[in-house]
């Protein structure tokens, strides 16, 4: 009979994006050199973000412990952030475990956490420790259209690149960023675009310096822009979309859904986290210890009303809160470097 693999660690992060890096850049500060488990590769979210995709941030805002961010343009672009963030981990030396999905997290009686957990999907690795802080993402968990025909093929929540949509007919659903950069590009390579939004107008977030160009087009026909308007059903070669003046069905070979994401939960409330009547999980704002004591949080997974309402920019933070309480309380002592 195979041994169970078994790890015991003081400190273990759930998920390598840049929060989850951050905390441990932090926790390596005060002398703690915690395991970071990721179910995908470093930075899986950036990675699956479109290829020339640019950032809205300055690279300074998206720096972990002041490491430089060196970037060609004004704004950072995914190539650039890959790299960066796979670098800070290779210089700070932060422990990693790739490629592992944690399936469940389990207070034990007398203290800490069991983590049951699979390296590569299939094996069984046990993984024990003092404090866990669930640095968790969004990215695998796209807010669904609810509608008849979105498990198609012709379907899909992320958007990659442009060119294999050249000379089709695509529909976008949405009215951010995302919704907005994949419009410009899908219509560069000569696909025939509409994008279809729920609201009145396109969300007051969309990048300053993009949307008049998105808007020029709109107004020159390149662009369709339906508002008010949302998917009904999807089928193999049409779209019935609802608009303020009835019922429209349009011939479709794809449908991008960039309706957002949001985080999935199912660690916190399986450990006994409290999730508050309005749908978010109860947790220290000074110190991001929830209800379960040395479960923490850090990046998104704590986020209340949105998602989007945690950035990098805030979310690189967290370790900061978590190491100085740490410190203060004792809980896990250690030398400071």
């Amino acid at each position: 009979m195979q041994t169970l693999e078994t790890h015991r660690e003081r400190v273990i992060i759930i998920g390598a994006g840049p929060c989850g890096l951050a905390a441990a850049v932090e926790l390596q500060k005060i002398g703690l050199d915690p395991l970071v488990i990721e179910k995908q590769n470093i930075v899986h979210s950036i990675s699956r973000y479109p290829v020339y995709m640019e950032f809205f941030s300055t690279p300074e805002n998206l720096e972990i412990d002041g490491i430089p961010f060196t970037t060609a343009g004004a704004k950072p672009t995914r190539l650039e952030a890959l790299n960066y963030y796979r670098t800070v981990a290779l210089r700070r030396n932060v422990r990693i475990h790739t490629f592992t999905i944690v399936d469940r997290l389990t207070p034990k009686p007398g203290g800490g956490f069991m983590l049951e957990a699979r390296r590569r999907s299939v094996r069984p690795v046990r993984y024990e420790a003092d404090i866990v802080i669930v640095a968790t993402g969004y990215f695998d968990h796209p807010n669904m259209l609810g509608v008849p025909g979105e498990d198609l093929p012709k379907v899909s929540h992320f958007f990659v690149e442009a060119h294999p949509y050249t000379n089709t007919d695509v529909v976008i659903v949405g009215g951010a960023n995302s919704a907005v950069d994949a419009a410009l590009e899908i219509e560069r390579v000569g696909a025939r675009v509409t994008v279809v939004h729920r609201g009145e107008t396109l969300s007051k977030g969309v990048k300053p310096w993009v949307l008049p160009v998105f808007m020029s087009k709109v107004e020159k026909g390149a662009i369709r822009l339906m508002l008010r308007s949302r998917v009904k059903a999807i089928a193999e070669e049409t779209i019935d979309i609802e608009t303020p003046d009835g019922p429209v069905t349009m011939r479709n070979d794809f449908v991008l859904a960039l309706t957002g994401f949001h985080p999935d939960r199912r660690f916190l409330t399986e450990a006994g986290v409290v999730i508050e009547p309005e749908g978010w999980p109860r947790y220290d704002d000074e110190t991001m210890e929830t209800n379960v004591p040395g479960l923490y949080l850090a990046g998104v997974v704590a986020s209340r009303n949105e998602a989007n309402e945690i950035f990098i920019e805030s979310g690189r933070f967290h370790g900061r809160k978590i190491a100085a309480h740490l410190l203060a309380t004792g809980r896990v002592a250690g030398t400071p470097r």
